[in-house]
Parts: C-alpha cells; structure tokens; sequence
C-alpha cells in the first residue's frame, strides 16, 4: 500500500514542504530511503524501526521504500522521522488514511518512541499548508508563532497513535504562558570618563553606524560594547520573527515567550572560523554569527586576531545587508543586517599610544594592521580611539549618564529616521540624502577639500554626511547640514595611528 504524509524539511533558515511517500510491498525486508536525504536523515531507518517497535506496534517484515518529494530538495537533519513513521504504519493498515486527514508532521524520534525537538520548527511550520501540525512538546511555543494552524503534540509515538486512533485524548500539553523575559541590561552609568568613546556609542545607536574602538587592554572597549543593545529600541514585530526564524533554524535556545523581542547580540571568539561567523557548511547549510545578529550587534572583541579571510568575508553583507552561500548540491540566501562593533588594541602589545612604551617592531606591527584591509576600515562610520581612564574619574568621579537617558534619545531619533523611509540613517542613499539632508556651502567645501586631499573616499563621503545628520538628529537640529557637524563627524573617524606607521614602514 502507498501513504504519503505532509512534513518539511529545512534549507539555510527556509522551510519546504516535503511529501513523505511510503510504500510497503512483498519482498525481502529491507528500507531504504530516496529523494536527497543526507547522512542524518537516511540514519532515519534504525529510529523509526526501534520507535515503531517501543510503541507496542508491530514493524512490517517486507520491502518498504520511502521517498522524499521532492527528490531534487536536500533534506538533512532529522525532522522527517515522525512523518516516516507514521507513513510506515499507514501503509501497513496499522493505522488509518483518514486519522491524519489535513495534518502534518514534524519531529525527531528516539529509540523508545519519545518525540524530540528538532532545529528549525517556526520556518518547518510556516512551510505548510495543512491545517494541524503534530510537533515534539518542547516546539509547541516555537510552532504557535506562525499563527495559521491548530498545533498538537505528544510526548511519544504511543500517546500519538492512540490519539490519532481515537483511543485516547489529545494530551493537554498547551503550555502555561510564560512570564515576560526581564533580562539584566547592564547600565552605561558603571563606564565612567570615556566621553568621546560614550558619544560615539549613542551615534551608532541612534544611527545604526558601525563603529571601531582602538585601545589599550583594560581602557573598557569591552565594557562599552556590552551595553550597546541597551540603547537600541524593542525590534518591530516583522524583524522579530525573523530573527526568531534564524535563531530557531540554527537551534539556539529562544527567550521565554519564543519571540526573540530585543536585539541580539553576538560575539564570537576571535578564533571563530569563516563558517562559524559566515555561515554555511558541508551538509546542512546554517546560520552563522552575522546573521545571528541580524536585527542587533555583532561585536568582534580582539578584531585584529580574527582570520583576514573572516574580516574580508564581513564586507559585502555589511553593504548588502545579506549573505549568499554557494554549495554544489544548494544555495541559500542569509539575512545579515547587523550593527557591527570591532574592539582592538592599537598594536600586537596593546602599548602604542604611549609614546616610547610600544615593544612592538616596524614589521609586526604591518603584519598586525594588514588584518584590516583599507575597504573593511572604509566601512566603519565611527573610528575612535578609547585611551585608559584617569585613575581619580575610576575612583571618585561622578557615574556616567545611565542607559536609560541615552536610549531615550536614541529613540527619539529613530522615530525621526522613519519619516524619511528608512530605519537608519546609515542605510541613506546620496541622492536620499541630497534630497532630506543638504549640505550648506559651508560643509560642502569642507568635504571638497577632505576629497581633495585624499584623506576621504567616495564611501567615505557619504558616510561622514550619514553621521553628520545623526548628530544634528540627537542636537535636534533640521538640515542643512552644518560645517561643525561635518567636522564632528570627521572627528569620530580618526585615522588609526598604526596606519600612519604601516604606510611609513
């Protein structure tokens, strides 16, 4: 007899649907499944048949053959067992055409028939069409996102089958609804001193501009960057499921309620591979860190250690906003719009801004700066230097300004932001910001004589107008864009002194 049964399978952070045909027929035992399934899902076979027999039903002796359509789509991973299980039984007359009438079925099965949570159930879900879907319990939330169809569950095959036999009760396994997530901010009031490197935080904040901080280890690169998602507003409700929808597919646990609500953030260890931070991989392409942190920051701590092939990898999804990865057998597209952080010391000893104290040579110190090529430094808007605090501002000076205050600035910028079509200012066009932010005559010869000199790029021009008219947004000043908020701007986007010695050298 021939059954097939609804499921998904899950491509970069995708759903698909997936018809799980199966046929049983005489012949020798044997299973064997087709249609591009990886390693993982073709390991489906010894699940299903130890599951099958756990659940007190009785595993057909004779040739059943299970076909993935469509054949063309790679599935990995385990989220078709249930559905092949289930298949298995109905093809067998062990179980009824009509019990699954207009469901599907998503989830992994242990040896004793226990439903498991699987990667990927909110695009799973939002991949199909029918109007119930069967997920493992500890999904049920992730599944109740989508919002189109009737979730039920169960916490094994045997409380399933009697379920879709009629023998038994749906189990009631609605969760309770969970408390709001209260999560510990830290407070930017703890970073005393640091005024510069303070204001260049709110200005990528409150305009979305990546930003580079250069200093010496222990001057609190770290500790301003933490506090960073702080002063970001809650994410809309669009950019919410989908940084939901990428942290479910690359498996990483969600908040209480499912949502993922405050912008994330990321960071990898500089050690992190090109895979890791990119994403990809060999049989199952994931997520990696850059799209992990769309919709919030992706802090590189230790930016002068990561790999030259990881830096470079950053600059088209930092323009773009996406990421494409290319396999032989599948290419996906990753949404990577991310607010990027990098932190560094000025040299391999962290000791160059003091005059003399650097033990660093000529020849390491090129090797160090080659890490960031002239393109990837030519897209941070914001490059300040963070020098170590005043011993007395650390003891006895007054705390900062708190997070709260400065979020609510940010805020306030946003909300002018959206008028102009946008979500950031750092994502303005020239021609948009010709036509919403003009340059008077003041600022424009200005930046015609940074031009000229060569100490700004085309990309850079447009950068320095993007940050000049965040900063006149957080003073509350209409355009045009004023000559002291070009040279404020041109003042956050400091030439990094160990440029000056690589181009010496």
């Amino acid at each position: 007899m021939l059954a097939a049964v609804p499921s998904a399978a899950l491509l970069g952070v995708e759903g698909h649907p997936v018809s799980v045909e199966v046929h049983v027929a005489s012949g020798l035992p044997s299973f064997t499944i087709v249609g591009s399934p990886d390693s993982t899902c073709r390991e489906a076979r010894d699940r299903v048949r130890a599951a099958v027999a756990s659940s007190g039903a009785a595993w057909p002796m004779r040739r059943i053959t299970v076909n993935l359509a469509p054949s063309g789509l790679r599935k990995g991973g385990a989220s078709l067992d249930l559905a092949i299980a289930i298949g298995v039984l109905i093809a067998d007359d062990q179980l009824e055409l009509s019990t699954i009438d207009d469901s599907a079925f998503i989830g992994e099965l242990g040896l004793d028939g226990t439903l498991r949570k699987v990667p990927g159930a909110l695009p799973l879900v939002d991949a199909l069409d029918t109007a119930n879907v069967v997920v493992p319990p500890p999904s049920i939330i992730e599944a109740q996102l989508v919002g189109r169809h009737h979730i039920r569950s169960a916490t094994n095959l045997r409380e399933l089958l009697d379920a879709l036999r009629g023998d038994a009760p749906w189990p009631d396994l609605d969760p309770a609804n969970p408390s709001p997530e209260v999560l510990a901010v830290p407070d930017l009031a703890e970073v005393r001193g640091q005024a510069s490197a303070r204001k260049a935080l709110e200005v990528a904040a409150a305009g979305g501009h990546n930003l580079l901080m250069i200093g010496p280890p222990g001057s609190g690169k770290t500790m301003l960057a933490q506090r960073l998602p702080g002063l970001l507003p809650d994410l809309e409700s669009s950019q919410a499921l989908q940084a939901t929808r990428i942290h479910s597919a690359a498996g990483v646990d969600l908040p209480p309620g499912g949502l993922v609500r405050r912008p994330p953030f990321r960071a990898p260890h500089h050690g992190a591979s090109s895979v890791a931070v990119i994403g990809g991989g060999a049989a199952i392409l994931q997520p990696g860190e850059i799209s992990l942190a769309h919709c919030g920051v992706l802090f590189l701590d230790e930016m002068g250690e990561f790999g030259i092939d990881v830096l470079d990898s950053l600059r088209t999804p930092l323009e773009e906003g996406v990421v494409r990865v290319a396999r032989a057998n599948a290419r996906v597209a990753f949404p990577a719009r991310f607010l990027l952080v990098g932190a560094m010391n000025p040299c391999p000893c962290g000791e160059a801004l003091k005059p003399g104290v650097c033990r660093c040579s000529d020849a390491a110190l090129v090797r160090y700066s080659r890490r960031l090529s002239s393109p990837l430094l030519d897209r941070f808007d914001l490059r300040v230097e963070v020098q170590a605090a005043d011993p007395a501002q650390l003891l006895r000076g007054e705390p900062g300004e708190p997070t709260a205050a400065v979020a609510e600035r940010v805020h306030r910028v946003r909300e002018i932001t959206l008028t102009r079509g946008v979500e950031t200012n750092a994502v303005l066009t020239a021609k948009e910001l010709d036509e919403v932010a003009p340059l008077s005559a003041e600022a424009a010869e200005l930046l015609e004589r940074a031009l000229r000199a060569g100490t700004l790029s085309a990309r850079g021009l447009r950068r320095v107008r993007t940050v000049a008219l965040t900063l006149q947004d957080l003073d509350a000043l209409p355009p045009p864009i004023l000559d002291r908020s070009i040279r404020f701007a041109m003042n956050l986007r400091v030439e990094p002194r160990f440029l000056s010695r690589r181009m010496a050298g």
